[in-house]
């Protein structure tokens, strides 16, 4: 899985070195909110406690193309998942490569697998024994803004299947659960083409 993911991180340097000459190569960063279960009803719980689920992230980005266009991205991100007033805290890479259009003057739309490697998970009070899997993917789909060298995009992430953690809450007598640590996100991200 390492060696995976450093190639895909190998390839995006390379696009990215490309796109410098050719479209475009930037950072980004912004904020994250994740779901738990039942999207609808964890965003719910969130307007009752607003930073619950909220995370951060930032990277780089090469873009690749004009009208059509590639954006394979390379990020950092930070989570945390509240889970009855325990906190779920993961950290991971994220390589989405997105294939994107031009709909209507700075308006474009775009789509594409996400590739996620954990980094580390960790919840309040309780034992992590096994993530089912360090290396998952999902899809990234969405909508954003280009104002020049600015652009600005909302996107939502959904995994293909759940990624599991398992562990045991010492603070009830050893009681074996799971948790997904691939749940779905809003994401909302600033960019600066350099």
């Amino acid at each position: 899985m390492k060696k995976t993911l450093i190639t895909m991180a190998l390839a995006l340097c390379g696009a990215a070195t490309f796109a410098q000459s050719g479209s475009g190569f930037g950072i980004k960063g912004g904020l994250n909110y994740n779901g738990n279960g039942n999207y609808f009803e964890s965003t719910e719980a969130a307007a009752q406690d607003p930073d619950r689920n909220i995370g951060y992230h930032f990277g780089v980005f090469g873009k690749i193309g004009n009208r059509v266009y590639l954006r394979p991205e390379l990020v950092y991100t930070s989570i945390s998942s509240d889970y009855d007033g325990d906190k779920f805290k993961m950290t991971k890479l994220d390589l989405p490569v997105l294939l994107g259009a031009k709909v209507i003057g700075p308006l474009n739309v775009f789509a594409g697998p996400s590739f996620q490697y954990l980094l580390d998970t960790e919840f309040d009070g309780i034992t992590i024994n096994d993530v089912e899997n360090d290396f998952t993917i999902g899809l990234n789909i969405g909508a954003g803004l280009n104002l020049g060298k600015l652009g600005i995009d909302l996107r939502y992430e959904r995994g293909f299947s759940e990624n599991e953690a398992t562990f045991i809450n010492t603070n009830v007598t050893n009681i074996e659960q799971r948790v997904d640590t691939r749940p779905d996100q809003l994401i909302l991200s600033l960019a600066l083409t350099l």
